[in-house]
């Protein structure tokens, strides 16, 4: 990592107070000679009494936090699943043309990631962040620069999705993760901005190939070489792509990298604009959610199409059902339960009793659901 010179941190415009609702906080800082700006979205149902997971997100190259909010809208998931969502604003890069930009054309000095770092630091000053769970994400350039803050700030990083864009060639070969990172890409293989196969220009190798930072990945994670892979429904015939699910994961079945591949994708962020066969947003959050620094927080909801039904200390029946289900155990004593929706909202909780218990789901909308009972898990589909 580039090294600065942290000249001040002054957070120049809310005052923050012990009662919290929903609402973007807009935030300046006084950073290495600049005003940074960045928009902090806190949901109603934070309170303040426990910490919550951190994500950011980032804006594509000449971008703005509007043009951000408007493509990557995270705000609705915030509000169910209560996490903060921070949307940075990058400052022109002279090198580009002026272009409000992450990674500035070299020759520079110019490096953002001292200045995540300081948001981070920032942030948890005035709201309680769990420091374990802190997101990134974004498009284009801010993709990129998701890779750059995995490499360069792992430390702090627990896992990134990155929309059309793959690695960096000097990122890739600089990076220096410290613990298992989760990884998601959504890449177009039609992207006439970001090559799908890498970017080479009079031999010199400027962007990977998807192939090859998968590799990267799949490899420092130690994770199986050849993924599962999974078609997504053609839900949007219309809309020329259609998309593949791929996962790697470690020989405990722990999915650490995973690439949702667009064929004939453009430069797009899928479900706002491009294809519309997934939700690039709920996506990221789905995935991002399930790691913190030390790796999968629970290693098998690591990818919902991959949660088994075995070496479990229960069963339920019937699966799918539209109403109650049975719960068979051999639990000594009453045990916690909870049901997650895809975003990792609890949706319904409570206790289970030795032997049969029935619990019903008549009230949840037709979905997937996730079933925890003392860390293990099983999947759950409710019908009409």
């Amino acid at each position: 990592m580039k090294t600065k010179t942290l000249l001040s941190i002054l957070v120049l415009t809310n005052i923050f107070t012990t009662s919290f609702s929903q609402s973007f906080v807009n935030e300046t800082m006084q950073f290495d000679g600049n005003a940074r700006e960045y928009d902090v979205y806190v949901p109603a149902m934070y309170d303040g009494t426990s910490a919550v997971p951190l994500i950011f997100s980032f804006h594509g190259g000449g971008g703005d936090i509007a043009g951000n909010i408007a493509t990557n809208d995270l705000t609705p998931i915030a509000d169910t699943a209560n996490f903060i969502v921070v949307y940075p604003q990058a400052i022109p890069d002279p090198g580009n043309g002026g272009s409000t930009s992450w990674m500035h054309k070299q020759p520079t000095t110019h490096d953002d990631v001292p200045f995540v770092a300081a948001m981070i630091d920032s942030i948890s000053a005035n709201y309680n962040i769990n420091l374990d769970r802190i997101y990134a994400c974004g498009y284009s350039l801010g993709g990129e620069f998701c890779y750059e803050l995995a490499c360069q700030l792992n430390d702090e990083i627990a896992a990134i999705g990155a929309v059309a864009r793959t690695m960096g060639t000097e990122t890739f070969n600089n990076c220096a993760p410290v613990h298992p990172t989760g990884v998601m890409t959504i890449l177009g293989t039609s992207d006439p901005i970001s090559d799908y196969n890498g970017v080479w220009y009079l031999g010199v190798q400027y962007y990977m190939s998807a192939e090859e930072q998968h590799d990267y990945w799949v490899d420092f994670n130690n994770c199986d070489t050849v993924p599962m892979v999974t078609a997504i429904p053609d839900t949007a015939p219309t809309d020329g792509s259609t998309v593949e699910r791929f996962s790697w994961s470690t020989a405990d079945g722990c999915v650490y990298v995973e690439e949702l591949k667009v064929t004939n994708g453009d430069h797009d962020w899928p479900g706002t604009f491009g294809n519309m066969d997934i939700n690039a947003t709920n996506e990221i959050w789905q995935f991002v959610s399930r790691y913190d620094l030390n790796g999968i927080i629970n290693c098998a909801t690591s990818s919902i199409d991959e949660i088994g039904t075995t070496n479990l200390n229960f069963s339920v029946y019937p699966n799918p059902s539209n109403g109650e289900v049975t719960i068979e155990n051999n639990f000594s004593e009453n045990k916690a339960f909870r049901i997650y929706s895809t975003l990792s909202e609890v949706v319904l909780s409570g206790q289970v009793n030795p032997g049969i218990h029935t619990v019903d789901l008549s009230n949840l909308p037709a979905n997937i659901y996730i079933l925890e009972i003392e860390n293990q898990v099983i999947k759950l589909i409710k019908t009409e």
